[in-house]
């Protein structure tokens, strides 16, 4: 059986040219790097007809077993393009942390890929780098004013705007700075994040031009003097060097899946930590070429597709048509208390104690107001009862599950999906957020809590609930929030799996994304700078005397 990479190598990539013309692209709106990827110049877009449908993929919460999200929406993609539908596929791009962790790359597997895999994978167009540099340089910023007399009387120990860094790195994640002497500035404890969880990869993210990037960048809050009032960018003068910054990286990323699919790979916060959507620029221009346009969000639909709900459509206007949620066999066999080891063994009962997962989020997709279909993709030692069973549960609660084969079929393995998918995406759709913008910041948070994560409420200290009544004062109150927690499961315990119900979600720290647009709440345990594990993928990864990447998957 080859691996992705080998199979991604084997491709017959088509020109980027030839991608963009099958897009509806003009030639004047391409900027090649390279032969096989493009920046798309989006004011030169001028299609003529109606905007397509926007189709979510989504999954239940992930395990070691794999769910192949990603993968399900290149297969579906392609599918759509065989039965003659005019589709545009729009990604998130990968991050180095994971390709070089544990999770590996993010550009789909087997036949349902991105290509070219290794470029998407590593640095691409150099979008994260900008993204980075841009923060770094509002931080670089900050340290100056305090060095150079402090105009602006930012209290050292309130500036909230730490560097960032691509790589998952524990020992950045709390830092002593600007140590050796007064040559080198004030001392004071920060930190590191990785780039995916910066504002500024959320803003790319969410902005719709230019002239709104360097709005939102203007708008971000540094830290605070000792009367507590608010430091921005825009104070700093920052901001308009860090859109100059992400001038390119604003322009959305044109590739093709191994079917020759346009694929759209641009923006990848983390939903986990972060929002988990691609870029809006990419949603909206896909859906200018496309007749429909398939869609990711980050990790189970409790993150991601909540996310994609609350946030990129609330801020952006966007309107989802259809949710496809990816299950696998294998996966709810761990949810029904199998492990690793053992489940390649037909376990029906344990497949059906495991559903409840892939219940929940049947019935939380149902709460927005969009139809769900559920896309099985199938593994090799999944037995015909198995998935007879996850069929009849997700029959029994509204909905159908279809078996795909796209891993080892292509678009010819996900058909039927895309049949279905169609029939429910013409339908009407009754899309709304899950709560509204006049609704009390902590109210909203306790909204997710309960209504999505089902526990039996959200708590948070005193300071934490002081800190939020401050910004709604300031008027940040109508911003919705971005719940940072474990992507393993519904609480904020990552060995709770199934659907738990009950628990207390524990909210440690609040941090206002003004220039997102957001207020993000730290909940339980969760890092906005993973660590390696104890064997990283990095460890398998080089170049052969041939040149070639070896390892990466």
């Amino acid at each position: 059986m080859l691996s992705d990479i080998e199979i991604s190598r084997a491709a017959a990539i088509r020109p980027i040219q030839d991608i963009a013309e099958r897009a509806g692209i003009p030639a004047d709106a391409i900027e090649p790097y390279g032969h096989h990827k493009a920046k798309i110049v989006t004011d030169r877009l001028n299609p003529d007809h109606a905007a397509g449908k926007l189709i979510l993929v989504t999954a239940i919460n992930p395990t070691p077993a794999g769910e192949g999200k990603t993968t399900t929406s290149v297969g579906l993609a392609d599918a759509l393009s065989r039965i003659g539908k005019r589709t545009v596929l729009c990604l998130r791009e990968p991050s180095l942390g994971p390709c070089f962790g544990t999770k590996g790359g993010a550009a789909g597997g087997g036949y349902a890929q991105v290509v070219p895999m290794e470029d998407i994978n590593l640095h691409f167009t150099g979008d994260f780098h900008a993204i980075t540099s841009a923060h770094n340089l509002l931080a670089a910023m900050i340290d100056n004013h305090i060095y150079w007399g402090n105009a602006l009387e930012i209290d050292v120990r309130r500036v909230v705007w730490p560097r960032v860094l691509d790589m998952n790195d524990r020992a950045l994640r709390d830092i002593a700075q600007s140590l050796g002497g007064a040559a080198n500035g004030f001392p004071r404890q920060s930190g590191f994040e990785i780039t995916v969880a910066s504002e500024v990869m959320a803003i790319l993210c969410l902005t719709d031009g230019l002239e709104d990037l360097e709005a939102r960048l203007s708008r971000i809050v540094v830290g605070y003097t000792r009367e507590r009032r608010a430091v921005t960018a825009r104070d700093l003068k920052a901001d308009g060097a860090m859109a100059v910054l992400l001038a390119q990286a604003i322009k959305p990323n044109l590739v093709q899946t191994l079917e020759g699919t346009p694929a759209l790979v641009h923006g990848g916060p983390f939903a986990n930590i972060a929002h988990g959507c691609n870029s809006v620029i990419a949603t909206r221009n896909g859906l200018r070429l496309a007749d429909y346009v398939v869609t990711e969000a980050g990790f189970g639909a409790d993150l991601g597709a909540e996310k994609f709900f609350d946030i990129k459509c609330r801020q952006s206007g966007l309107r989802p048509d259809a949710v496809v949620i990816v299950a696998t066999v294998r996966a709810l066999k761990m949810n029904g208390g199998v492990a690793k080891s053992d489940l390649a063994r037909p376990d029906v009962e344990a497949v059906r104690r495991g559903a409840i997962n892939l219940v929940r989020h049947i019935e939380n997709v149902r709460q927005f107001g969009v139809p769900a279909v559920v896309a099985i993709n199938r593994f090799h030692s999944d037995g015909d009862e198995e998935l007879a069973a996850v069929s009849a549960i997700a029959e029994a609660h509204g909905t159908e599950a279809i078996i795909c084969t796209h891993w080892s079929d292509g678009g010819a393995g996900a058909e039927q999906l895309a049949r279905r998918v169609v029939e429910v995406a013409d339908a009407p759709s009754q899309f709304a957020p899950l709560y509204g913008d006049a609704m009390p910041l902590f109210e909203k948070i306790n909204t997710v809590a309960t209504r999505i994560y089902r526990a039996e409420t959200a708590a948070a200290s005193p300071e934490v609930h002081a800190q939020l009544a401050r910004w709604e004062e300031a008027g940040y109150g109508h911003l919705p929030v971005c719940i940072a927690k474990t992507q393993y499961s519904f609480s904020t315990d990552p060995a709770l799996l199934g659907a738990p119900t009950g628990h207390i979600v524990s909210v440690r720290d609040v941090r206002l994304a003004a220039g997102a647009g957001f207020v993000v709440a730290i909940c339980g345990e969760i890092r906005t700078m993973p660590g390696l594990p104890r064997v990283p993928a990095a460890e398998s990864i080089r170049v052969d005397t041939d040149g070639r990447i070896q390892g990466l998957f």
